[in-house]
């Protein structure tokens, strides 16, 4: 089945990569790019794609407010944000606003084609540096998750955060590939961010 996707970009030429690269890619459709928030509220809802990467910084409404107002009118549309913005005051506004992912804007184009893949696989994905911030801030509140993680779930969440990916996971903990999947599933479940509720704010003390 192939994956349709949306993109939201105010750069020209960034925007007109992004759209070649998914264009020329067997297993993609790209059904929509926008240049603004505005324009995509109206175009998404319509075409209502499998993933949709999101910018933040755009000239009007930004990223994060366009992502709370797709996700009130099409909650089950699959957000990935795919920005320069790295610091936790974006990260976890997007998270919490209904953003399924985060990823940098330099992310190699096949990792960020295997990423929208995951993303729509597993639910959710994060840059390896995302990652570890996340990771970092948890471990800095010393704040409990609703419910503790296995050692298991802990092993595979650390070897995240230092960006290996899911079949380096595999190898490296002498599990199948879809036990890794399991694990981050349930990993993301814990820490409130495939639900994308309000609980990820409380949960980081914000």
């Amino acid at each position: 089945m192939n994956l349709t996707v949306a993109i939201v970009e105010d750069d020209p030429d960034l925007r007109a990569n992004l759209a070649v690269l998914i264009r020329g890619t067997p297993g993609f459709v790209l059904e929509g790019v926008y240049a603004s928030a505005e324009d995509a509220l109206r175009g998404i809802v319509r075409i209502k794609p499998m993933i949709t990467l999101m910018d933040i910084n755009l000239p009007k409404l930004s990223g994060i407010e366009c992502v709370r107002q797709l996700k009130r009118l099409v909650p089950e549309l699959v957000i990935v944000m795919l920005t320069v913005c790295d610091s936790a005051d974006a990260v976890f506004p997007a998270l919490s606003a209904g953003a399924s992912g985060y990823l940098l804007k330099s992310t190699p184009p096949a990792k960020l084609l295997e990423a929208i893949e995951d993303v729509h696989r597993n639910g959710s994905v994060l840059s390896s540096s995302i990652a570890r911030m996340v990771v970092e801030t948890f471990y800095q509140r010393g704040q409990p998750v609703a419910e503790p993680l296995t050692s298991r779930e802990e092993t595979v969440l650390r070897h995240l955060a230092k960006g290996f990916r899911y079949k380096e996971i595999a190898a490296e903990m002498g599990i199948g590939i879809e036990t890794v999947r399991s694990h981050v599933r349930h990993i993301y479940e814990k820490l409130h961010v495939t639900s994308r509720t309000e609980a990820t704010v409380k949960y980081l003390g914000r």
